[in-house]
């Protein structure tokens, strides 16, 4: 393996080098605690029975900004 100095990478270096981690990991080796399958779940039946509010990336963003 080589050595890599991130501070020389630029942005768009280090996100491809993510990707490329990202890509290498075993996603089947990777389970979700039970915790984590219950809260997918509850949200899950929010969503299938229609309590769930979404917004839109223009929401999101305005909220943002106000909160910035």
């Amino acid at each position: 393996m080589s050595r890599i100095e991130l501070g020389k990478l630029s942005n768009a270096e280090k996100i491809l080098l993510v990707e490329r981690i990202w890509d290498s990991i075993d996603k089947k080796s990777v389970e979700l605690t039970t915790t984590q399958k219950k809260e997918l779940d509850r949200r899950l039946e929010k969503y299938s029975s229609g309590e769930m509010k979404f917004s839109t990336w223009e929401e999101v963003k305005a909220r943002l900004e106000n909160n910035a």
